[in-house]
């Protein structure tokens, strides 16, 4: 059984060639042409006919009419509410009045400059202070020191904790406390 494909059905004469390259050039596209040759040539069939002919060259389509664009519309926007216990470092927000800046493509993520943003400062915590003869190397790490690494691993200074660890975990107490903190049960 051979599989005839559209082109090959509806056959390439040359009269039909003539009208393809005729009405390519008139700027038709390829929907159009396959309609108007007729006899089961596909659109496809036409692209495939005008790259063999290297029909590149071509005028502009019959129907170009500019689109309408829709009016652009507004950013939607974003109200953030400080969590209760962060505290919030608040510059000046910007007034309701004020409209926001109309931006497109690659500026969108843009900051303009009277934009101000709030930022979180994460609470200090006081580090567990660990004398230095405690002070433990990856080496000297066994199943009952707590693992809490401590400094830069790039650096000399670097240590993990080394005081002893609980049974449920690898660090002890304080870091074990830091490691695991429970969330607060408003926020689940």
């Amino acid at each position: 059984m051979t599989m005839v494909s559209g082109a090959q059905a509806a056959g390439w004469t040359d009269e039909r060639v003539e009208l393809l390259k005729k009405l390519w050039m008139e700027g038709l596209s390829a929907s159009q042409i396959a309609g108007e040759l007729g006899d089961g040539v596909t659109r496809n069939a036409v692209i495939g006919k005008v790259h063999r002919l290297k029909l590149s060259a071509r005028a502009k389509p019959t129907n170009t009419t500019p689109r309408a664009r829709p009016a652009a519309r507004p950013a939607p926007r974003r109200v953030a509410s400080p969590s209760a216990g962060m505290s919030h470092v608040s510059a000046k927000s910007r007034p309701a009045s004020m409209p926001r800046p109309q931006v497109m493509g690659a500026t969108a993520l843009a900051m303009a400059p009277e934009m101000e943003v709030d930022l979180y400062v994460a609470p200090a915590t006081q580090e567990l202070f660990i004398p230095e003869d405690k002070r433990l190397n990856l080496l000297q790490l066994n199943e009952h020191t707590c693992k809490w690494p401590i400094g830069d691993p790039l650096t000399k200074d670097f240590y993990f904790c080394g005081q002893h660890s609980l049974e449920t975990g690898p660090y002890c107490e304080f870091h074990s406390r830091r490691a695991y903190h429970q969330l607060d049960k408003r926020k689940r």
